[in-house]
């Protein structure tokens, strides 16, 4: 994983706008530390900031085909690069980077090749033998990008806001699962699940379909040569993913080069809810467990580098990226350069409370679809740019695509909330991992019902963070929000605190 930054078709081919690339890609430096490339073509110029994960030897980018016409400049994690590298016997690789085979791919398939990549990615592909190129983001959008048109007829690509806000006249959010062509000059969506139409599905339910397809899920992201661990909130989604983790990272090369004992981390105010749950299911487990709390003040201080980073003044996110921001930091002095998380579940399986409001299954089932189309705005947004912020990497299995697909292809009946049958909010996820001969997890953690991340962090944390905006907003500007932000009108203090920030940063239009 890392931070791409392309600029394609500018009319400046000069040395000036070498420099000018160089200097905006270091705005990306904490997505990779570890290495970085930039590669000139004409007019084309992309740019690189590596975090080794695979292969940290010889994966630098950009990326090559044999004969250097196709070059790719990739942010992402591809888990089934190897049986794709035996479809491709008559090619030579240069690295063992799990996103060498892209480039390939295409030299095979042409643009129609990204559906097989099984993994996480945003990439820029130049084929220098006609000048053409084509962007693409992974289905959900766990990995962030952005596209900008320049005043020239440049078009510009970059993981974060920041590589290109400042140089474009207009910019805007890159669409998950879609790619971009230059031939074409437009989108088209390259994902195209069977959910997406939002027809309601009829599969019955089968618990161990689930709780395998979920396994396989987890057990394909343990493909790493560096440190890695799990963050373990002591919530349901969290605990089986470490619970799944630990019980398969035996048989694993990760194991074998790291050893078999999964570190778990867990972050809090002092006393919170999610340090006494996850201490709790790290001695169930045997994890290697590290707490770290942090103060209310601690989390105000860090606001605005979060909202720099995190790029959004969405109240919900900022509020749960900052405890994320502040323990990614800590978990990274420790040597670790990737964790597993458990992002997605709650919309995938109608995990939030209201979910119980749900009229019939045909209205459950489509709200889960719109949960989940909308997660690059919000949770996939938060994992990966308040772990990247420090140059950690958040691997999300329940948004596998072999596992969405599975999950969201059973009978939304199956899924619906029923208290006078027993049945709580994610009761099918639950059910698949009750086992009694050999238990996930204990029964209560299992059933535990689920808390929102910023209040499992601490019930003080939302308080304070409001008395802090009251302090910094007035009631006079608040009566003025509308004018001066038509656009999203910030409706509470909080909330226009964090536009002000975000203002300040991104003061475009766009």
């Amino acid at each position: 994983m890392c931070g791409i930054l392309a600029v394609l078709g500018c009319s400046d081919d000069s040395r000036a706008k070498r420099v000018r690339v160089l200097e905006l890609s270091r705005r990306l430096k904490h997505r990779g530390p570890d290495w970085s490339g930039l590669h000139q073509h004409g007019d084309c110029f992309l740019a690189h900031q590596r975090l080794a994960i695979v292969d940290p030897a010889s994966g630098d980018q950009p990326l090559f085909n044999e004969d250097k016409s196709v070059i790719v400049t990739v942010n992402g994690e591809i888990y089934n690069h190897e049986e794709l590298r035996k479809q491709l016997p008559n090619h030579k690789f240069r690295t063992g980077c799990d996103c060498d085979v892209i480039a390939h791919l295409y030299e095979e398939h042409g643009e129609d090749f990204v559906d097989m990549l099984d993994g996480i990615f945003s990439f820029v592909l130049l084929d220098t033998r006609d000048n053409s190129f084509i962007v693409a983001r992974d289905a959900i959008g766990v990995t962030s990008l952005y596209i900008g048109w320049g005043l020239d007829g440049s078009v510009w690509i970059s993981s974060e806001m920041k590589g290109l806000n400042d140089d474009c006249e207009h910019f805007e959010c890159f669409p998950p699962g879609h790619l971009y062509s230059s031939k074409e000059r437009g989108f088209r969506r390259w994902y195209n699940p069977p959910w997406f139409s939002e027809a309601t599905p009829s599969t019955p339910y089968d618990p161990l379909v689930l709780r395998h397809t979920f396994e396989q899920a987890v057990i394909k992201r343990l493909m790493t040569d560096v440190p890695f661990g799990v963050l373990l909130s002591g919530g349901l989604d969290s605990s089986l993913v470490a619970s799944v983790t630990s019980r398969y990272l035996a048989n694993t090369k990760a194991a074998e080069q790291w050893g078999s004992k999964l570190h778990s981390f867990c972050v809090g105010l002092e006393g919170s809810p999610d340090l006494k749950a996850a201490k709790e299911v790290a001695d169930y487990l045997g994890t290697v467990h590290h707490e770290f709390t942090f103060t209310v003040q601690d989390g105000i201080d860090a606001i605005e580098d979060v909202i720099y980073h995190v790029e959004t003044y969405d109240v919900t996110t900022i509020r749960a990226s900052t405890p994320m921001f502040l323990m990614s930091r800590k978990i990274k002095s420790l040597g670790v350069k990737w964790v597993i998380s458990g992002e997605g579940s709650d919309e995938i399986f109608g995990g939030y409370l209201y979910f119980h409001k749900a009229p019939n299954k045909e209205e459950f089932h489509r709200e889960t679809c719109r949960k989940i189309k909308a997660l690059h705005q919000y949770d996939c947004l938060r994992a990966n740019k308040s772990t990247f912020a420090w140059g950690l990497e958040a691997r999300v299995p329940f948004l596998d695509k072999a596992f969405i697909n599975t999950a969201m292809s059973i009978d939304p009946e199956s899924k619906m909330i029923k208290r006078d049958e027993g049945r709580i909010e994610k009761w099918i996820l639950r059910r698949a991992f009750d086992d009694e001969e050999h238990p996930y997890l204990p029964k209560h953690i299992l059933y535990r019902q689920k808390e929102q991340f910023s209040d499992g962090v601490g019930y003080s944390w939302i308080d304070g963070l409001k008395a802090h905006a009251a302090k910094h907003v007035t009631d006079k500007m608040m009566l003025n929000a509308g004018n001066i932000y038509p656009h999203n009108t910030p409706t509470t203090k909080e909330a226009y605190y964090y536009r002000m920030i975000f203002e300040r940063f991104f003061p475009q239009a766009s």
